[in-house]
């Protein structure tokens, strides 16, 4: 068993790791840069060690400085949480050659997965739905781009092969703006990603964002958990997410579920991760999978009470799941509200001191955060300070305790966007489900 774990990570996910690990009786490491001496996980962590300045490329994605921490604490395993370097095959690969383990899949399903062009080819070949495409990466020939783009159908999308968390996208609705966006994609794919490949999807219009939560062993077992609907979002990032996805019918989920589980299965998959899809018109689009933990892991794990994060570290343990698929049952409705340091408004970002902190309560809330009264949110990292989450036995009674929760949040000193997600709750076309992923941007305008 796995005695001690390296946090390679900061913010509430690092505070959520070192929360599962302390139930299973492991020690931790707690890393940090020089401006994050006192997040909430390194004040509680049994060691620390500081990796870098403030900077993340000189701290956490300094992969040398984590490996480096795992060696003089003498741990057995890293942990990446989410963002970061969760996602980089190449630390999955440095981190198990060095003899450590990583809390995550293999090196080469992260490569394989990673690569949007790979990825897609896997999972046709495993029979899960995709976005009609080019089926490969657009090569340099002008004449055989206007056709594919003309068979598919407008208006298209050209996606950067490697790109990911909204970037690297370019919709072109008619055939005079065709070999423009591809330049100009590839040329922003090859500046953000050293990977100047792209390829050709039809761009569906009103789409929901579905994805469906897995877990594997090295067993040969995988299982889903359900899925979750993250369609409420502005500039391709969530805003809100909810467990389970309105109007998605238990015949839908299975099916889905089923195939994301055996397509876990054919590509060897080890861990958590995510599948993520394309709602439109009663079907499922493959767009990416996420290999690794989720953001907004907490609603699935209200729903169908299961600890991902423990059971991530068993799995990598060496251990079986702990659940078979008919152990898995989605009951009642959870919804997060993602809780940033920023302007309701303008979404500009807002650090500074937490001058007063109040975590709501109450029946079916939960509160995923590691800042407290006092708190200095540095202008170094991403806006996210917390995750709040409500359940209830229905949706209606989710919407009614998150409302409730969001008016008795207090943080002081610094601007939120409670107010937005204040706004979202009470929308009445949020409150009947169903909304999709241009909605918000709509409402706000932008």
């Amino acid at each position: 068993m796995i005695d001690k774990i390296v946090i390679a990570n900061r913010g509430e996910i690092a505070l959520r790791v070192l929360r599962a690990c302390q139930e299973l009786g492991i020690k931790t490491v707690a890393v940090h840069s020089d401006v994050d001496r006192d997040l909430k996980h390194v004040l509680l962590a049994d060691e620390t060690v500081c990796i870098g300045p403030a900077a993340s490329s000189e701290s956490y994605l300094n992969i040398p400085a984590l490996i480096s921490a795992a060696e003089i604490t003498d741990a057995s395993a890293i942990h990446p949480g989410y963002g970061f370097l969760s996602e980089n095959a190449d630390f999955s690969e440095r981190v198990e050659q060095s003899g450590f383990i990583f809390i995550g899949p293999r090196a080469e399903t992260i490569r394989l997965m990673g690569d949007k062009v790979s990825a897609i080819a896997a999972m046709k070949a495993a029979g899960v739905p995709c976005v009609p495409g080019s089926d490969g990466p657009l090569g340099n020939d002008d004449a055989t781009n206007l056709r594919l783009a003309k068979e598919i159908g407008y208006p298209i999308i050209i996606k950067a092969s490697g790109g990911g968390g909204g970037r690297g996208m370019r919709e072109v609705h008619s055939e005079a703006h065709l070999l423009n966006a591809i330049a100009l994609t590839r040329s922003e794919a090859k500046a953000a990603f050293a990977n100047d490949m792209v390829y050709m999807e039809k761009f569906l219009e009103n789409p929901r964002h579905i994805e469906f939560q897995v877990l594997a062993d090295e067993h040969g077992n995988a299982i889903h958990l359900g899925e979750r609907d993250y369609s409420m979002q502005r500039r391709h990032q969530k805003v809100l997410e909810e467990a389970p996805a309105p109007g998605i019918t238990d015949e839908m989920r299975n099916r889905m579920g089923k195939i994301c589980a055996d397509a876990c299965i054919r590509i060897g998959y080890r861990g958590a991760g995510t599948f993520e899809f394309l709602f439109q018109d009663g079907e499922f689009y493959f767009i990416e999978m996420n290999t690794r933990i989720q953001v907004e892991h907490p609603v699935t794990e209200r729903v169908t009470n299961t600890d991902l994060v423990v059971e991530q570290i068993r799995i990598a343990a060496g251990e079986p799941l702990s659940l078979k698929q008919e152990d898995v049952v989605v009951q009642g409705h959870a919804i997060e509200c993602r809780i940033n340091a920023e302007d309701a408004k303008t979404f500009m970002p807002s650090p500074g001191t937490i001058t007063h902190y109040h975590a709501p309560g109450g029946a079916g809330i939960r509160m995923d955060s590691h800042v407290y009264s006092g708190y200095r949110v540095p202008p170094n990292y991403d806006s996210l300070i917390g995750k709040l989450i409500a359940y209830g036995n229905t949706r209606d009674s989710a919407i009614a305790r998150m409302r409730t929760a969001l008016n008795e949040i207090g943080i002081e000193g610094i601007r939120t966007n409670v107010a937005l997600q204040q706004d979202i709750i009470d929308d009445p076309h949020f409150q009947t489900g169903g909304t999709n992923i241009h909605y918000l941007e709509k409402k706000l305008g932008l």
